[in-house]
Order: structure tokens, then sequence, then C-alpha cells
């Protein structure tokens, strides 16, 4: 059976900080109506396996295709440095309520600590409301002991360099760095497959139980980058009908795409899977004289082996474009 364009069953997860973006901007349908926070787009995590949804293969999840198709779908440097586990993890973030700050560690803590990989990601702001703000680094150089310091003595949240933020904003997290806080922002996130987090601090909060959800602070220490810079903003055009690169690091390449031309694509050097994020708007995916629709709020991978296609704007789009370098 022939390999074509793949759509995936978002996976929603509850979250205490979440909300309904999902449904009132992105128009998933399917989406529960309150509380949404995460909505995992193409995931190979064994206990969350992504399920294809669209054309002859719907049903299979995304592991069992590795297994069939192996290079042909994620592409040979893919396979044989990451075997039959799929390298990324594309989510949705709906920030409805303060996200909790929180820390992932590297590879090399996440080995010898989880058996698994570290977790350095990307932020796209999709939405943000009028004033909203993002948590990200310290606002200053510290060290271990003035961090258990600020925790001691509650003060925690003096340390963490706070920004306002925009749609169209997009942040660099490496591991190490501390993250969160923001509320009315729906974000795209672009991930290692992983899903550790260590929390450290939740805003005081209580779930509906009455219970403060749990923090990881002994663990975190030796997860933080207690280094400091002025911006955590990523520098990049917005153009229209020419691609702008986002970042680029060893896990994963993001690149913008705003168009209202058609675009040939030829990713015959590439030798990975592609997936388009579609913020805004709507296109048409078209190999082999076959088009594929893509709509605001879908998530669509495109197999290694189809190197060649045309977008088709209807009548202008937004994507995100995502592979491993």
């Amino acid at each position: 059976m022939s390999l074509y364009p793949l759509t995936f069953a978002p996976i929603y997860k509850s979250k205490i900080w979440g909300g309904n973006k999902f449904r009132t901007v992105l128009h998933k349908s399917d989406a529960p109506s309150e509380l949404c926070g995460e909505s995992w787009e193409i995931s190979g995590l064994e206990n969350d396996c992504s399920v294809v949804s669209n054309g002859d293969l719907a049903g299979n999840t995304l592991n069992e295709l590795i297994d069939i198709y192996m290079d042909d779908l994620v592409g040979s440097k893919v396979l044989e440095k990451y075997d039959h586990e799929f390298p990324l993890l594309i989510k949705l973030l709906d920030v409805t309520d303060l996200l909790s700050l929180q820390v992932h560690p590297n590879d090399a803590l996440a080995e010898k600590r989880h058996n698994s990989a570290g977790k350095t990601e990307m932020w796209y702001i999709v939405h943000a409301e009028d004033d909203a703000d993002l948590t990200v680094g310290f606002n200053r150089p510290i060290d271990r002991d003035t961090f258990i310091e600020y925790v001691v003595t509650n003060r925690l949240t003096e340390l963490f360099n706070v920004s306002k933020t925009q749609s169209g904003d997009a942040y660099f997290i490496p591991a190490g760095l501390v993250h969160g806080g923001g509320k009315g922002l729906l974000i795209a996130e672009i991930q290692q497959t992983s899903d550790i987090t260590y929390r450290i601090f939740d805003w005081d909060r209580k779930d509906a139980d009455g219970n403060a959800r749990d923090l990881h602070i002994d663990m975190a220490l030796d997860a933080l980058d207690y280094s400091s810079k002025s911006d955590y903003r990523l520098a990049f055009h917005k153009t229209i009908n020419e691609p702008s690169q986002v970042v680029k690091c060893e896990y994963f390449a993001v690149n913008r795409l705003e168009f209202n031309n058609v675009f040939d694509k030829d990713y015959s050097l590439l030798d990975s899977f592609v997936i388009y994020m579609c913020l805004n708007g709507e296109f048409l995916i078209q190999y082999d004289n076959m088009q594929f629709p893509v709509k605001k709020g879908q998530t669509i991978l495109i197999p290694a082996i189809l190197d060649k296609l045309q977008l088709i704007p209807t009548p202008q789009a937004e994507i995100l474009e995502v592979y491993v370098p």
C-alpha cells in the first residue's frame, strides 16, 4: 500500500490551566469544551501513540507504520539515528490560565534518570490575547544556592523573566531553560519525543479536590540552566510567499510559510519526513495528480518518500514546516 500525506486523530489532554480554544479558535469540533490544555497532534510515545485518521491506512498507529515502511516514512538518516522511534512530539497548547513554571532535563540527565530522551522544544504563539505575557528564563544570572534560598523564602517568582508576547512570536526552549506562566495563549509546540517535566512552581494552585499539584524541586536543581539573557524571543523575517527559518537545532528545524501563491516543494535532498501545522487559512497538498485538503488547526505528516509536491493556497495559508535536519 502506497504512502500518502497522513493525518492523525488528536490526543486531547485535560489540564487545570486549559480552556476551549481548540474549538473556538482552531475549529476542532471533537475537542472537549473546557479545561482542554493539550492536543497531541503527532506522537510516537508508547502509551499515547497517534492513530491515522485518513485514507487506506486509517486505524494504524504511527509506530506500526514505521515498522512497516521504515525509511520510506521517516527517511534513512532518521531511521539510522532514532531506529524505530519517531523523534518528534507535535502538540498544541491552550494556556487559558497560568501554566506552571517548569524545566525539562537534557538527554544525559533524562537517560540517567528515566531511560528517555531529554526535552528541547520550540514554542510558536498561534494566538495571544491582549496584554498576554510569558515567563522564559531567569531575569539575572543566579546559582543553585540562590535558587534554593528563594524557594525556601517563597520568593521564587522574583527570579523569573516575564515579557509581553503576541501572536507570531516564537521561543526556542532548550532543556534546562525555565518557562511557563502566561495566560490567554494558544501555542504550537515542537519538541523531542519525551514527556518529562519538572514542575517548580504552580502559583499555589489547588486541584478540584483541594490538593496542591506535586512539585519536583529536587529533580529540577540538576536540570536548570542558571544563566540569563535579555530576550528569549527568536528573530526571523515574516514575509509572504517566502519561507522564513524560525529555528534550527540538532533535533528539529522549523520554517514559517505564509503564502497566497502556489509553492513547489522539492524535498529530495532532505532525507526526512516533513510535518505541516496549519495555523491559519487553508491549502491543498498535491502530488501525483491527487489533492489533500488541509484546514486551520490540522497537522499533517508528509512521508519522506513523497519528496516532490505542490502547496496550493485556498486562497491563503500560514503554516509551520517541521523536519529533522
